[in-house]
């Protein structure tokens, strides 16, 4: 029985989707209510179907023949035909009904009685008060044309209509440079002004030097299609291209994109531009060496503000040798990896970068002034991928592994905290697929994930993230509670965040567990108490005299003398901070956590790319 219930479940209707308001306007129509009559027969088989847009003339006219309104010039309209998105547009009902019925050049008189035009119940379409629309009407409608539409704007003041297809998948935006033929028509078809013969228009985007509404339908085309776009007059603003938009009510633009510039604004504020000036291969950005790999580019370094100066050149200063450096190490300064990271095999660009990304936080060549803005004009070469760890045994992978945590090593050394970090989370993001076959093997992995986790937490410790540098510790902790070091790290952690009590019982923890620990953690418990009796001390003055004060009075509150002890007792937390084992495997003391690396603030790959970084540094009160 259980199974002839589950057959019913598997071979039930699925439900119906809900009906659309169009469908349920439908039924109120009845037999009799809309009479069509075929004036002039269409071409072709297709008729016009949801998502299309519809243009056509409509004349309406009272059953004795007089005029009630009209598109068309010759019966007092402007002239200028109406445009409809179907199942989009707020249409009466008898339309709605008979459109969907008409073939391309087709004329056909629409007979309707009131409540299938503006006498509806909840009719969507406003009329003026003098519109008989209590009366039975015909409406003649002429179909100029219908075609499948992509809609720009939701309110349909921004349509278009793809003539071509064109190439790839990108599309221009903010603040892509843009070259394309463009003209531009009344809704009744007279020319307003025409860019097709000499050189393309060259415009912006993002820079009104086109109407809104032409750069909304523009951003949505790709290289070498060509389209018309249909803009409505509250997206027509004034621009070079037509100076003077009074008075238009719509403005049909036929456009074809003939080439963009990726521009891309790498900070968000303007100071880091990245112009693309060669296309490269591939796909942007799944062809771009988004991820850690080795790169191979040409560059040559100039001064715009001495014109255009050349500081540096790889096919000259480099014996035409192009520069070799792998991304994720801080080898480069920031603004140029930033930029490379983003470009295509073969690819030129041209990035105009600000000093703090450029050589203010690097070594600067000898003939780069101080707080130069600098222009490099890059090709990318090429690039090679990490390798995959994909069928290496575990020995292979442990090797892998080892090269890239000693590359953190020498980044924490550094003072590159944020670069460290990301490679030893890139290990450890690898370690979740290896699976290792023995005890050995297992007690290897573990030691070895376990440092990472830690060397994690030292890096947080120094960026001042003192909350996830505990919790990084807990992933040790929580698998083996006795570990020394992480439970010496996660207490210089505690104390740093200003938590004492707990940093005490994890340095006490440590004299239990092991013996040979002794020493460091009496050294650090001293340190408690004098970062404690630190913070009491400061508390003491800073309240000092408020409760002396007589009623009614203000209690001035002020530091009276420097404290001189806080850098030097955080020094001194930064100097014992270290594991027991070799510089390489415990670093925690290798720089003081006031020295940051200009690359510090490029942190795991995408984050830097794509948006800012934003990093907290935790006080201690």
């Amino acid at each position: 029985m259980a199974l002839d219930e589950d057959t019913a479940q598997e071979v039930a209707p699925q439900k119906k989707k809900p009906p659309t308001e169009d469908e349920k306007r439908r039924k109120k129509i009845v037999p009799g209510s809309l009479m069509k009559a075929l004036m002039r027969p269409g071409g072709g088989d297709s008729t016009p179907s949801d998502g299309d847009q519809v243009i056509y003339h409509c004349t309406v006219r009272t059953l004795d023949g007089v005029v009630v309104e009209s598109t068309r010039s010759e019966s007092g309209g402007k002239g200028t035909p109406i445009r409809h998105v179907l199942g989009k547009s707020k249409m009466i009902l008898g339309l709605l009904e008979g459109i969907p019925t008409m073939l391309k050049g087709e004329v056909a008189m629409f007979k309707m009685k009131p409540q299938l035009h503006y006498a509806e119940d909840d009719c969507p379409v406003s009329i003026s008060n003098n519109f008989p629309k209590d009366d039975e009407l015909h409406f003649e409608i002429e179909m100029i044309d219908f075609f499948k539409a992509k809609v720009v704007s939701d309110d349909l003041g921004v349509v278009k209509k793809v003539i071509n297809e064109g190439q790839g998948w990108e599309s221009p935006r903010e603040p892509y440079e843009v070259k394309a033929w463009i003209s531009a028509k009344k809704g009744d078809g007279k020319l307003i002004m025409s860019h097709l013969e000499g050189e393309p228009y060259f415009f912006t985007l993002g820079k009104l030097e086109v109407p809104k509404g032409l750069e909304m339908g523009i951003g949505t085309m790709t290289r070498g299609e060509k389209a018309v776009i249909y803009v409505t007059s509250q997206y027509l603003t004034q621009s070079p291209l037509i100076p003077m938009v009074d008075g238009f009510e719509e403005v049909h633009f036929e456009v074809e994109l003939v080439h963009f510039i990726q521009v891309r604004d790498m900070l968000g504020d303007g100071r880091l531009i990245k112009r693309r000036i060669h296309d490269g291969k591939g796909e942007f950005p799944m062809d771009c060496p988004l991820h850690d790999s080795l790169l191979r580019v040409h560059y040559k370094g100039m001064l715009p503000d001495e014109e255009n100066r050349v500081f540096y050149d790889t096919r000259v200063d480099n014996n035409g040798q192009p520069l070799e450096f792998s991304s994720g190490e801080g080898l480069v300064p920031e603004g140029f990896e930033m930029s490379v990271r983003l470009m295509l095999p073969g690819e030129i660009a041209l990035v105009t970068c600000p000093p703090d990304y450029a050589y203010d936080k690097f070594p600067r060549p000898a003939n780069v002034p101080e707080g130069a803005h600098v222009e490099w004009e890059i090709e990318l070469l090429g690039f090679e991928m990490p390798k995959d760890w994909t069928g290496l045994n575990f020995k292979s992978i442990m090797d892998e592994a080892e090269k890239i945590r000693h590359t953190g090593n020498r980044l924490f050394k550094d003072g590159k905290f944020e670069l460290a970090k990301a490679k030893y989370e890139k290990v450890l993001r690898e370690f979740n697929h290896v699976n290792p076959q023995d005890d050995d093997e297992g007690k290897e992995f573990a030691n070895t994930r376990n440092l990472l986790h830690l060397n994690v937490a030292a890096c947080q410790l120094k960026m001042g993230e003192c909350r996830k540098s505990i919790e990084t510790c807990n992933k040790v902790l929580d698998a083996n509670p006795a570990h020394v070091k992480a439970l010496y790290r996660r207490g210089m952690a505690y104390m740093a965040a200003g938590d004492f009590e707990e940093a005490r019982g994890d340095f006490k923890m440590m004299k239990k567990v092991d013996k040979s620990s002794e020493a460091d953690a009496t050294a650090a418990l001293l340190k408690v108490q004098q970062k404690e009796q630190e913070v009491e001390r400061k508390a003491r003055k800073q309240f000092k005299g408020l409760f002396d004060k007589k009623p009614g009075e203000i209690a001035d509150v002020s530091e009276t003398e420097e404290d001189h002890n806080t850098g030097e007792n955080q020094n001194n937390v930064d100097k014992d901070d270290s594991d027991t084992e070799s510089s390489e495997e415990s670093h925690e003391a290798a720089a003081d956590a006031g020295r940051r690396g200009w690359f510090s603030l490029f942190g795991p790959t995408g984050r830097r790319l794509f948006s800012g970084l934003g990093l907290q540094r935790c006080s201690i009160l």
